[in-house]
């Protein structure tokens, strides 16, 4: 039976295609593998995303024929038709997706959009980042955290199935499908025809440059606005002058205020050393110690570490969080030269004095 190449696919829908495999491999490798180091390059794949997929829903309806999605719309009966078919051996031959492809792509489309909103609402509860870092606070965000992950691992899941999909379809039907994706050539037969509506770059790009002339001066503008509970990068004079004459000073927002009264009531005997203040310096540091401990801020290290170890519970380093944040680093790089105590935050957090402790300013000396 004669054949001829038809262009099915065009470069839209092939750069979405490959764009969305390489921005979502870069999302699940630092999401899953790196780990919070990498947030700088998983939000920045994950922002590309979003991108392709507004893009996408532009090219739905500006693009060529099998472009739109009115050449694969969602439909019960003909899914039913295809699943009929395809059980009885003889399924329809289909240039562009099939009804199964078609639900697919939708799907896709629908988790991914989900991953991203997720995404961002969690970045500004949690990391305190990004354009709803403003408005989220800490609980909210990671309570949407953990529906990200799900999502991220229904995807995975969704991906699965999809690959299974072509190499099934490639192999049933004779013809690399994965191909056709790059060339965005297909095998037609008589009668097959690509459909012949032309697409609309112009107003492809025309409607594009108006959501991006709206859509990121926004984003910049409330990703600038301070965080939610954030506290302040500035700290009291005279507790970092009389503290860090010792050591560290340690952003109050690091401890709740039972952990700081206690401390100001013994610096007689603070950690072996004397550490007494003349009351007209200690009685005011006091009153700001408790003005800014955990209790009145949001970030992630103020809510988790508000919970102290009950023997210990003077020592930051001591509180469950902290063991936890802090239980894959072996012990010798806290004894190490570079960092010395298991108190020098700083070693390791270039902005440990802001209490922020953002993943991207971890820097573990060797």
């Amino acid at each position: 039976m004669q054949s001829w190449l038809v262009r099915v696919w065009d470069l839209g829908v092939r750069s979405f295609h490959w764009g969305l495999v390489a921005s979502v491999t870069v999302c699940a490798i630092t999401g899953f593998l790196v780990g919070r180091q990498a947030l700088d390059l998983h939000w920045i794949a994950g922002a590309v995303i979003a991108a392709l997929l507004l893009f996408r829903l532009i090219w739905g309806f500006c693009g060529t024929g099998y472009a739109q999605f009115r050449s694969f719309p969602l439909s019960v009966s003909a899914i039913r038709q295809h699943l009929a078919q395809a059980l009885a051996g003889q399924p329809e031959r289909h240039l562009g997706h099939n009804p199964l492809g078609a639900v697919m792509v939708y799907a896709l489309m629908t988790v991914l959009a989900a991953i991203v909103l997720t995404g961002v609402v969690a970045l500004g509860g949690v990391a305190k980042q990004g354009p709803l870092a403003f408005a989220m606070p800490f609980a909210d965000g990671r309570s949407v955290l953990s529906i990200h992950n799900l999502l991220a691992y229904a995807l995975l899941a969704m991906v699965a199935v999809h690959l299974g999909g072509v190499v099934f379809e490639s192999r049933r039907s004779r013809e690399n499908l994965a191909r056709a994706m790059v060339t965005g050539d297909k095998q037609a037969l008589p009668g097959e025809t690509a459909p012949p509506r032309a697409g609309r770059p112009q107003a492809a790009a025309m409607i594009a440059a108006g959501l991006a002339m709206v859509v990121v001066p926004g984003i910049v503008l409330l990703a600038h606005r301070p965080g939610h509970g954030v506290p302040p990068a500035t700290l009291d004079a005279a507790y970092v002058r009389e503290c860090g004459a010792c050591h560290m000073v340690y952003p109050p927002s690091l401890a709740p205020a039972a952990t700081w009264n206690a401390m100001m009531d013994g610096l007689d005997e603070h950690f072996g050393e004397n550490a007494s203040l003349a009351p007209a310096v200690a009685a005011p540091m006091r009153a700001w110690l408790a003005a800014n401990s955990a209790e009145h801020w949001d970030t992630r290290a103020a809510v988790t570490l508000r919970l102290v170890d009950p023997v210990t519970p003077l020592r930051i380093t001591a509180a469950p969080a902290w063991l936890r944040f802090h239980r894959s680093i072996p012990a010798s790089v806290f004894a190490a030269k570079p960092v010395g105590v298991k108190g020098n935050c700083a070693a390791c957090h270039s902005d440990a004095a802001t209490g922020r402790f953002d993943p991207q300013n971890i820097e573990v000396p060797e």
